[in-house]
């Protein structure tokens, strides 16, 4: 009876420590507050993004680091929160800000080859006062990986 107590329990370790490896986050300031951002750089990380979510917390959101500048293109397929997205420069400029619905299968395009996309809970750019032409310093783990 023991063993299978074990079992579970082990096997309950296993799921709650993450059978999936751990995102990294950096600190990333937009505006006047500073957020907790995962990192996306791998394909699979990319595709999944923050669907499934049901929440996400304030001032928590991810970055999607592409290795050269090009146009993006992003939707809400099984993206359960609503998002504002910021195309974002090389230089850390802020090109462009879009909001986004839930499930919504529309495509939302840079106007601008772009290095780095930042989804944060819609309507955190306002409240942080980020605007269009302002630049967010990112991390150097992010701008030389």
């Amino acid at each position: 009876m023991m063993k299978k107590y074990f079992i579970i329990a082990a096997f309950s370790f296993f799921i709650l420590t993450g059978c999936t490896e751990e995102k990294e986050h950096v600190s990333i300031t937009v505006g006047k507050d500073v957020y907790n951002i995962e990192v996306a750089v791998t394909q699979e990380e990319q595709t999944v993004g923050l669907m499934n979510r049901k929440e996400l917390e304030p001032y928590t959101g991810m970055i999607f680091v592409y290795k050269e500048d090009r146009k993006l293109s992003f939707w809400m397929k099984n993206t359960l929160v609503p998002l504002s997205i910021a195309y974002i420069s090389k230089d850390g400029i802020i090109k462009g800000i879009h909001h986004m619905k839930p499930l919504s299968l529309t495509p939302v395009n840079s106007a601008h080859s772009v290095r780095y996309a930042l989804e944060l809970p819609l309507g955190s750019y306002e409240r942080s006062g980020a605007e269009v032409g302002d630049t967010i310093i990112l991390p150097s783990i992010i701008t030389d990986p």
